[in-house]
């Protein structure tokens, strides 16, 4: 399992993040880490847990589809 990263203060924000992140990974969102036949929901706890997705304020909606189109330009 993961660690919890030192900018979320509890579990329940690193179960929000990983699950909206696998989400955008599903609609055909770029991995940021190396995936060799892992599931979404693991490659998206291993995005949050090393940094490499932003935290968010989960009272604000968080538009997934942006989030897909803003790595294609990358």
């Amino acid at each position: 399992m993961f660690k919890l990263p030192e900018d979320l203060e509890n579990k329940y924000r690193f179960v929000t993040l990983a699950s909206k992140r696998a989400e955008q990974l599903q609609m055909g969102a770029l991995p940021r880490v190396e995936h060799p036949e892992r599931k979404r929901t693991v490659v998206a706890q291993e995005e949050v847990a090393t940094g490499k997705v932003q935290v968010w304020d989960p009272d604000q909606e968080l538009d997934l589809e942006a989030g897909a189109e803003e790595e294609e330009e990358e």
